[in-house]
């Protein structure tokens, strides 16, 4: 008997996912408008966050819920890991830093997982989902915004163990409507999805300045630069 739960969480979070959508750091982010700095510390966030979830799944391997939805194809860490060697050097550990809104995103998770586990899926669906549905999309951007070459600083955008993105989504959603879950747990999926998303959220509001203030400053750059050629021009033609 199918849960139908796929179905229940792709209408029933399809708000929050627009709202999401419309953050600002996320509309900057859609437009090309990107800046490593923010972009980094979004990076280590997500480390967080992967590590909490992907732990805490690990240790309900045998759970008759968690256990169904556990790919370890789909896992972040190592793919992050490899990116914040990129953008903060050999000694990322120690340089990296966890956001307000990332630690009680983390805390979130810790807590699902002690108390609640069957609701590790929904921050499974929130995370892993997005990422194969406009994972390319967004690394095409993020590669292009800060000239990124020959992928580095983009591994979390790789699934090198599935072959086929399309084929494997409908293979996670078919596992979701197989969930051994009542009404009740699949509608507290759904709220603790929603969750997720505004949690997400908040990690993008919080880069919103940093990202503001770096288009600031590489307007003022533009406008600087434009004025001294100008000033140099008139001074040729003079």
């Amino acid at each position: 008997m199918s849960s139908n739960l796929a179905t229940k969480l792709r209408v029933g979070t399809k708000k929050a996912h627009t709202m999401a959508e419309n953050v600002g750091f996320v509309k900057c982010f859609l437009k090309g408008v990107v800046e490593k700095n923010s972009y980094r510390k979004l990076v280590a966030n997500l480390y967080f966050a992967y590590s909490a979830m992907e732990e805490e799944m690990e240790k309900h391997r045998n759970h008759p819920i968690v256990s169904k939805i556990n790919f370890a194809e789909l896992h972040r860490k190592h793919s992050l890991e490899q990116d914040l060697s990129y953008y903060y050097g050999v000694n990322w550990r120690e340089e990296i830093k966890l956001s307000p809104a990332g630690a009680a995103y983390v805390q979130r998770i810790r807590e699902v997982s002690e108390k609640e586990p069957e609701l590790l899926v929904a921050h499974s669906y929130t995370r892993y989902l997005g990422d194969l549905s406009g994972g390319q999309i967004l690394k095409g951007i993020a590669q292009t915004a800060m000239n990124l070459s020959d992928g580095q600083g983009l591994a979390f955008y790789e699934f090198d163990e599935i072959a086929d993105e399309k084929a494997f989504k409908v293979k996670y959603r078919q596992a979701l409507d197989e969930l051994p879950i009542d009404d009740a747990t699949s509608d507290r999926i759904v709220d603790e999805a929603n969750a997720a998303f505004g949690m997400n959220m908040k990690m993008f509001q919080e880069l919103e300045g940093n990202l503001i203030k770096a288009i600031g400053v590489m307007l003022y750059n533009s406008i600087t630069r434009r004025r001294a050629r100008g000033s140099t021009e008139l001074a040729t033609a003079e």
